[in-house]
């Protein structure tokens, strides 16, 4: 017997209902009092305590707070709730996180834990974990679940065949709509929410779907294919999640079959699996931007001194490029002091412009949204758009310089720097995750690095090689 089913038998309430008294406001946000309750209660080993404050919380709410505790607290909290900690808790941990909690407990009691979920949600809990503790788990779950979820892990990563849910509602497309409610109210093996079900031939592949709600509409005698739609939107098992995503926002889905190679239905994808995938592809984007991890968060300090060093050192690599292009120049700025005043302005609205464009091209990739047919329009546009944002502060600038040291001339040289740099700048931003993307390097972590360069090479070498000619 394990601890989950032990649970089931002693007085400890589950840790994952609803308190009536609890606000609308406390299901949108963990409030930091909690948390540091908690923590209080477990540094005075008062139990009931924690157990005060952990059964009002549901089960997003339960995995935010293991989540928000220190290291030592967190274990102290997985260590008291092990027999009462709801599985659903582990399908909305963090991955790292989920990785340690499940450290903490029993292969056993982790098994029992994935069985009590359903497909999609106990293969998000097993996926992420070091092989040698996913193996651990599998051999303790019963076999006909383990076939399920080895068989999902045969899968691509973040593909379409580990998001689905095996378990649905399909039906003979001979079938009425009274067999079909029939078999709805005596089947006991049905998913916990659906919201189509599906009407597949003799060779199980779907030929149309019918909301439940239309199906509760319909008369008894009519036929499954008379009230079924027929422009379905099955999803290959290897199409990757951001093009399930994409499938689903364009059509305004609520679910898709999955079908395997042979065209067979082999599981469903829901929407709400879909706006996880967009809650994680949009994060896993900005992080890359960054030059992080997703996982940046949540990791160890060395972990994260590691995963961020390799960028840091691509950015000190290119900063001396940089830096040598001002030495080419020494002999100019030490004659006109001026310049080592005003170069980094033009350095640093290069770098603001191309950013701008930058994040907007990442995007529209990431989107599908830039594509051969509007390639050069997009190009063209973001050249314009430089353009006249670079006379527009070239203008500004070189006014404030001439002001400034009185000298018209360093005034018209900054100006014309600064209409090259952004100009560069703009078309860089949206060339260089063009020229990533071909070269199948994720735009989102490569290209803020060589934009970078290109943006301070360009303003020092512009600025000081027009002052060099000009004022030397």
């Amino acid at each position: 017997m394990t601890a989950f089913d032990k649970a089931q038998q002693n007085d400890t309430p589950p840790v994952s209902i609803t308190d009536e008294d609890v606000t609308a406001e406390d299901f949108l946000v963990l409030s930091p009092d909690r948390v540091r309750l908690v923590a209080e209660a477990l540094d005075a080993n008062d139990s009931n305590g924690v157990f005060d404050v952990v059964r009002t919380l549901n089960n997003a709410d339960t995995a935010d707070l293991i989540e928000h505790l220190s290291g030592d607290h967190r274990n102290g909290l997985i260590d008291l709730l092990h027999g009462s900690l709801n599985p659903e808790v582990l399908a909305e941990l963090d991955e790292t996180v989920r990785e340690q909690v499940v450290k903490r407990l029993d292969a056993e009691e982790v098994a029992a834990a994935i069985s009590g979920l359903e497909s999609d949600d106990a293969l998000e809990v097993i996926e992420d974990l070091h092989e040698d503790i996913q193996q651990q788990i599998l051999q303790e779950i019963p076999t006909e679940e383990r076939v399920i979820l080895e068989d999902s892990l045969s899968y691509p990563e973040e593909s379409a065949g580990r998001l689905m849910q095996r378990k649905l509602v399909s039906v003979p497309e001979h079938w009425t709509v009274g067999e079909i409610i029939d078999f709805l109210r005596s089947e006991k093996d049905l998913p916990q929410d659906f919201y189509d079900i599906f009407i597949v031939d003799p060779k199980h592949q779907p030929v149309g779907s019918v909301p439940l709600s239309r199906v509760l509409r319909s008369e008894r005698s009519v036929r499954g294919p008379d009230i079924m739609e027929t422009r379905i939107k099955p999803v290959e098992a290897n199409m990757d999640q951001e093009e399930v995503a994409r499938l689903f926002r364009r059509h305004n889905l609520i679910s898709a079959p999955v079908i395997d190679p042979e065209k067979r239905l082999i599981g469903v994808i829901t929407v709400d699996d879909v706006v996880d995938v967009i809650d994680e592809e949009a994060g896993e984007d900005i992080m890359r931007l960054g030059g992080v991890k997703e996982e940046d968060f949540y990791s160890a300090f060395i972990d994260t001194t590691r995963s961020r060093f390799t960028w840091l050192l691509v950015n000190l690599a290119t900063a001396f490029l940089a830096s040598f292009v001002i030495f080419q120049f020494e002999s100019t700025i030490s004659k006109v002091v001026a310049l080592a005043v005003l170069m980094p302005i033009v350095a640093s609205m290069g770098g603001n412009a191309g950013t701008q464009t930058l994040t907007v091209a990442v995007r529209a990739l990431a989107m599908k949204e830039l594509n051969p047919a509007n390639l050069w329009r997009s190009i063209g546009k973001e050249f314009l758009v430089s353009l006249v944002n670079g006379l527009l502060f070239a203008g500004i600038t070189g006014l404030v310089c001439w002001w400034w040291f009185d000298w018209p001339e360093i005034g018209f040289i900054i100006a014309a720097a600064m209409i090259i740099n952004i100009v560069v700048a703009g078309l860089s931003g949206m060339g260089v995750p063009l020229i990533l993307e071909r070269l199948n390097i994720d735009p989102a972590i490569a290209s803020g690095t060589f934009l970078t360069t290109i943006t301070d090479v360009v303003g020092f070498l512009s600025f000081l090689g027009l002052a060099a000619w000009f004022l030397l």
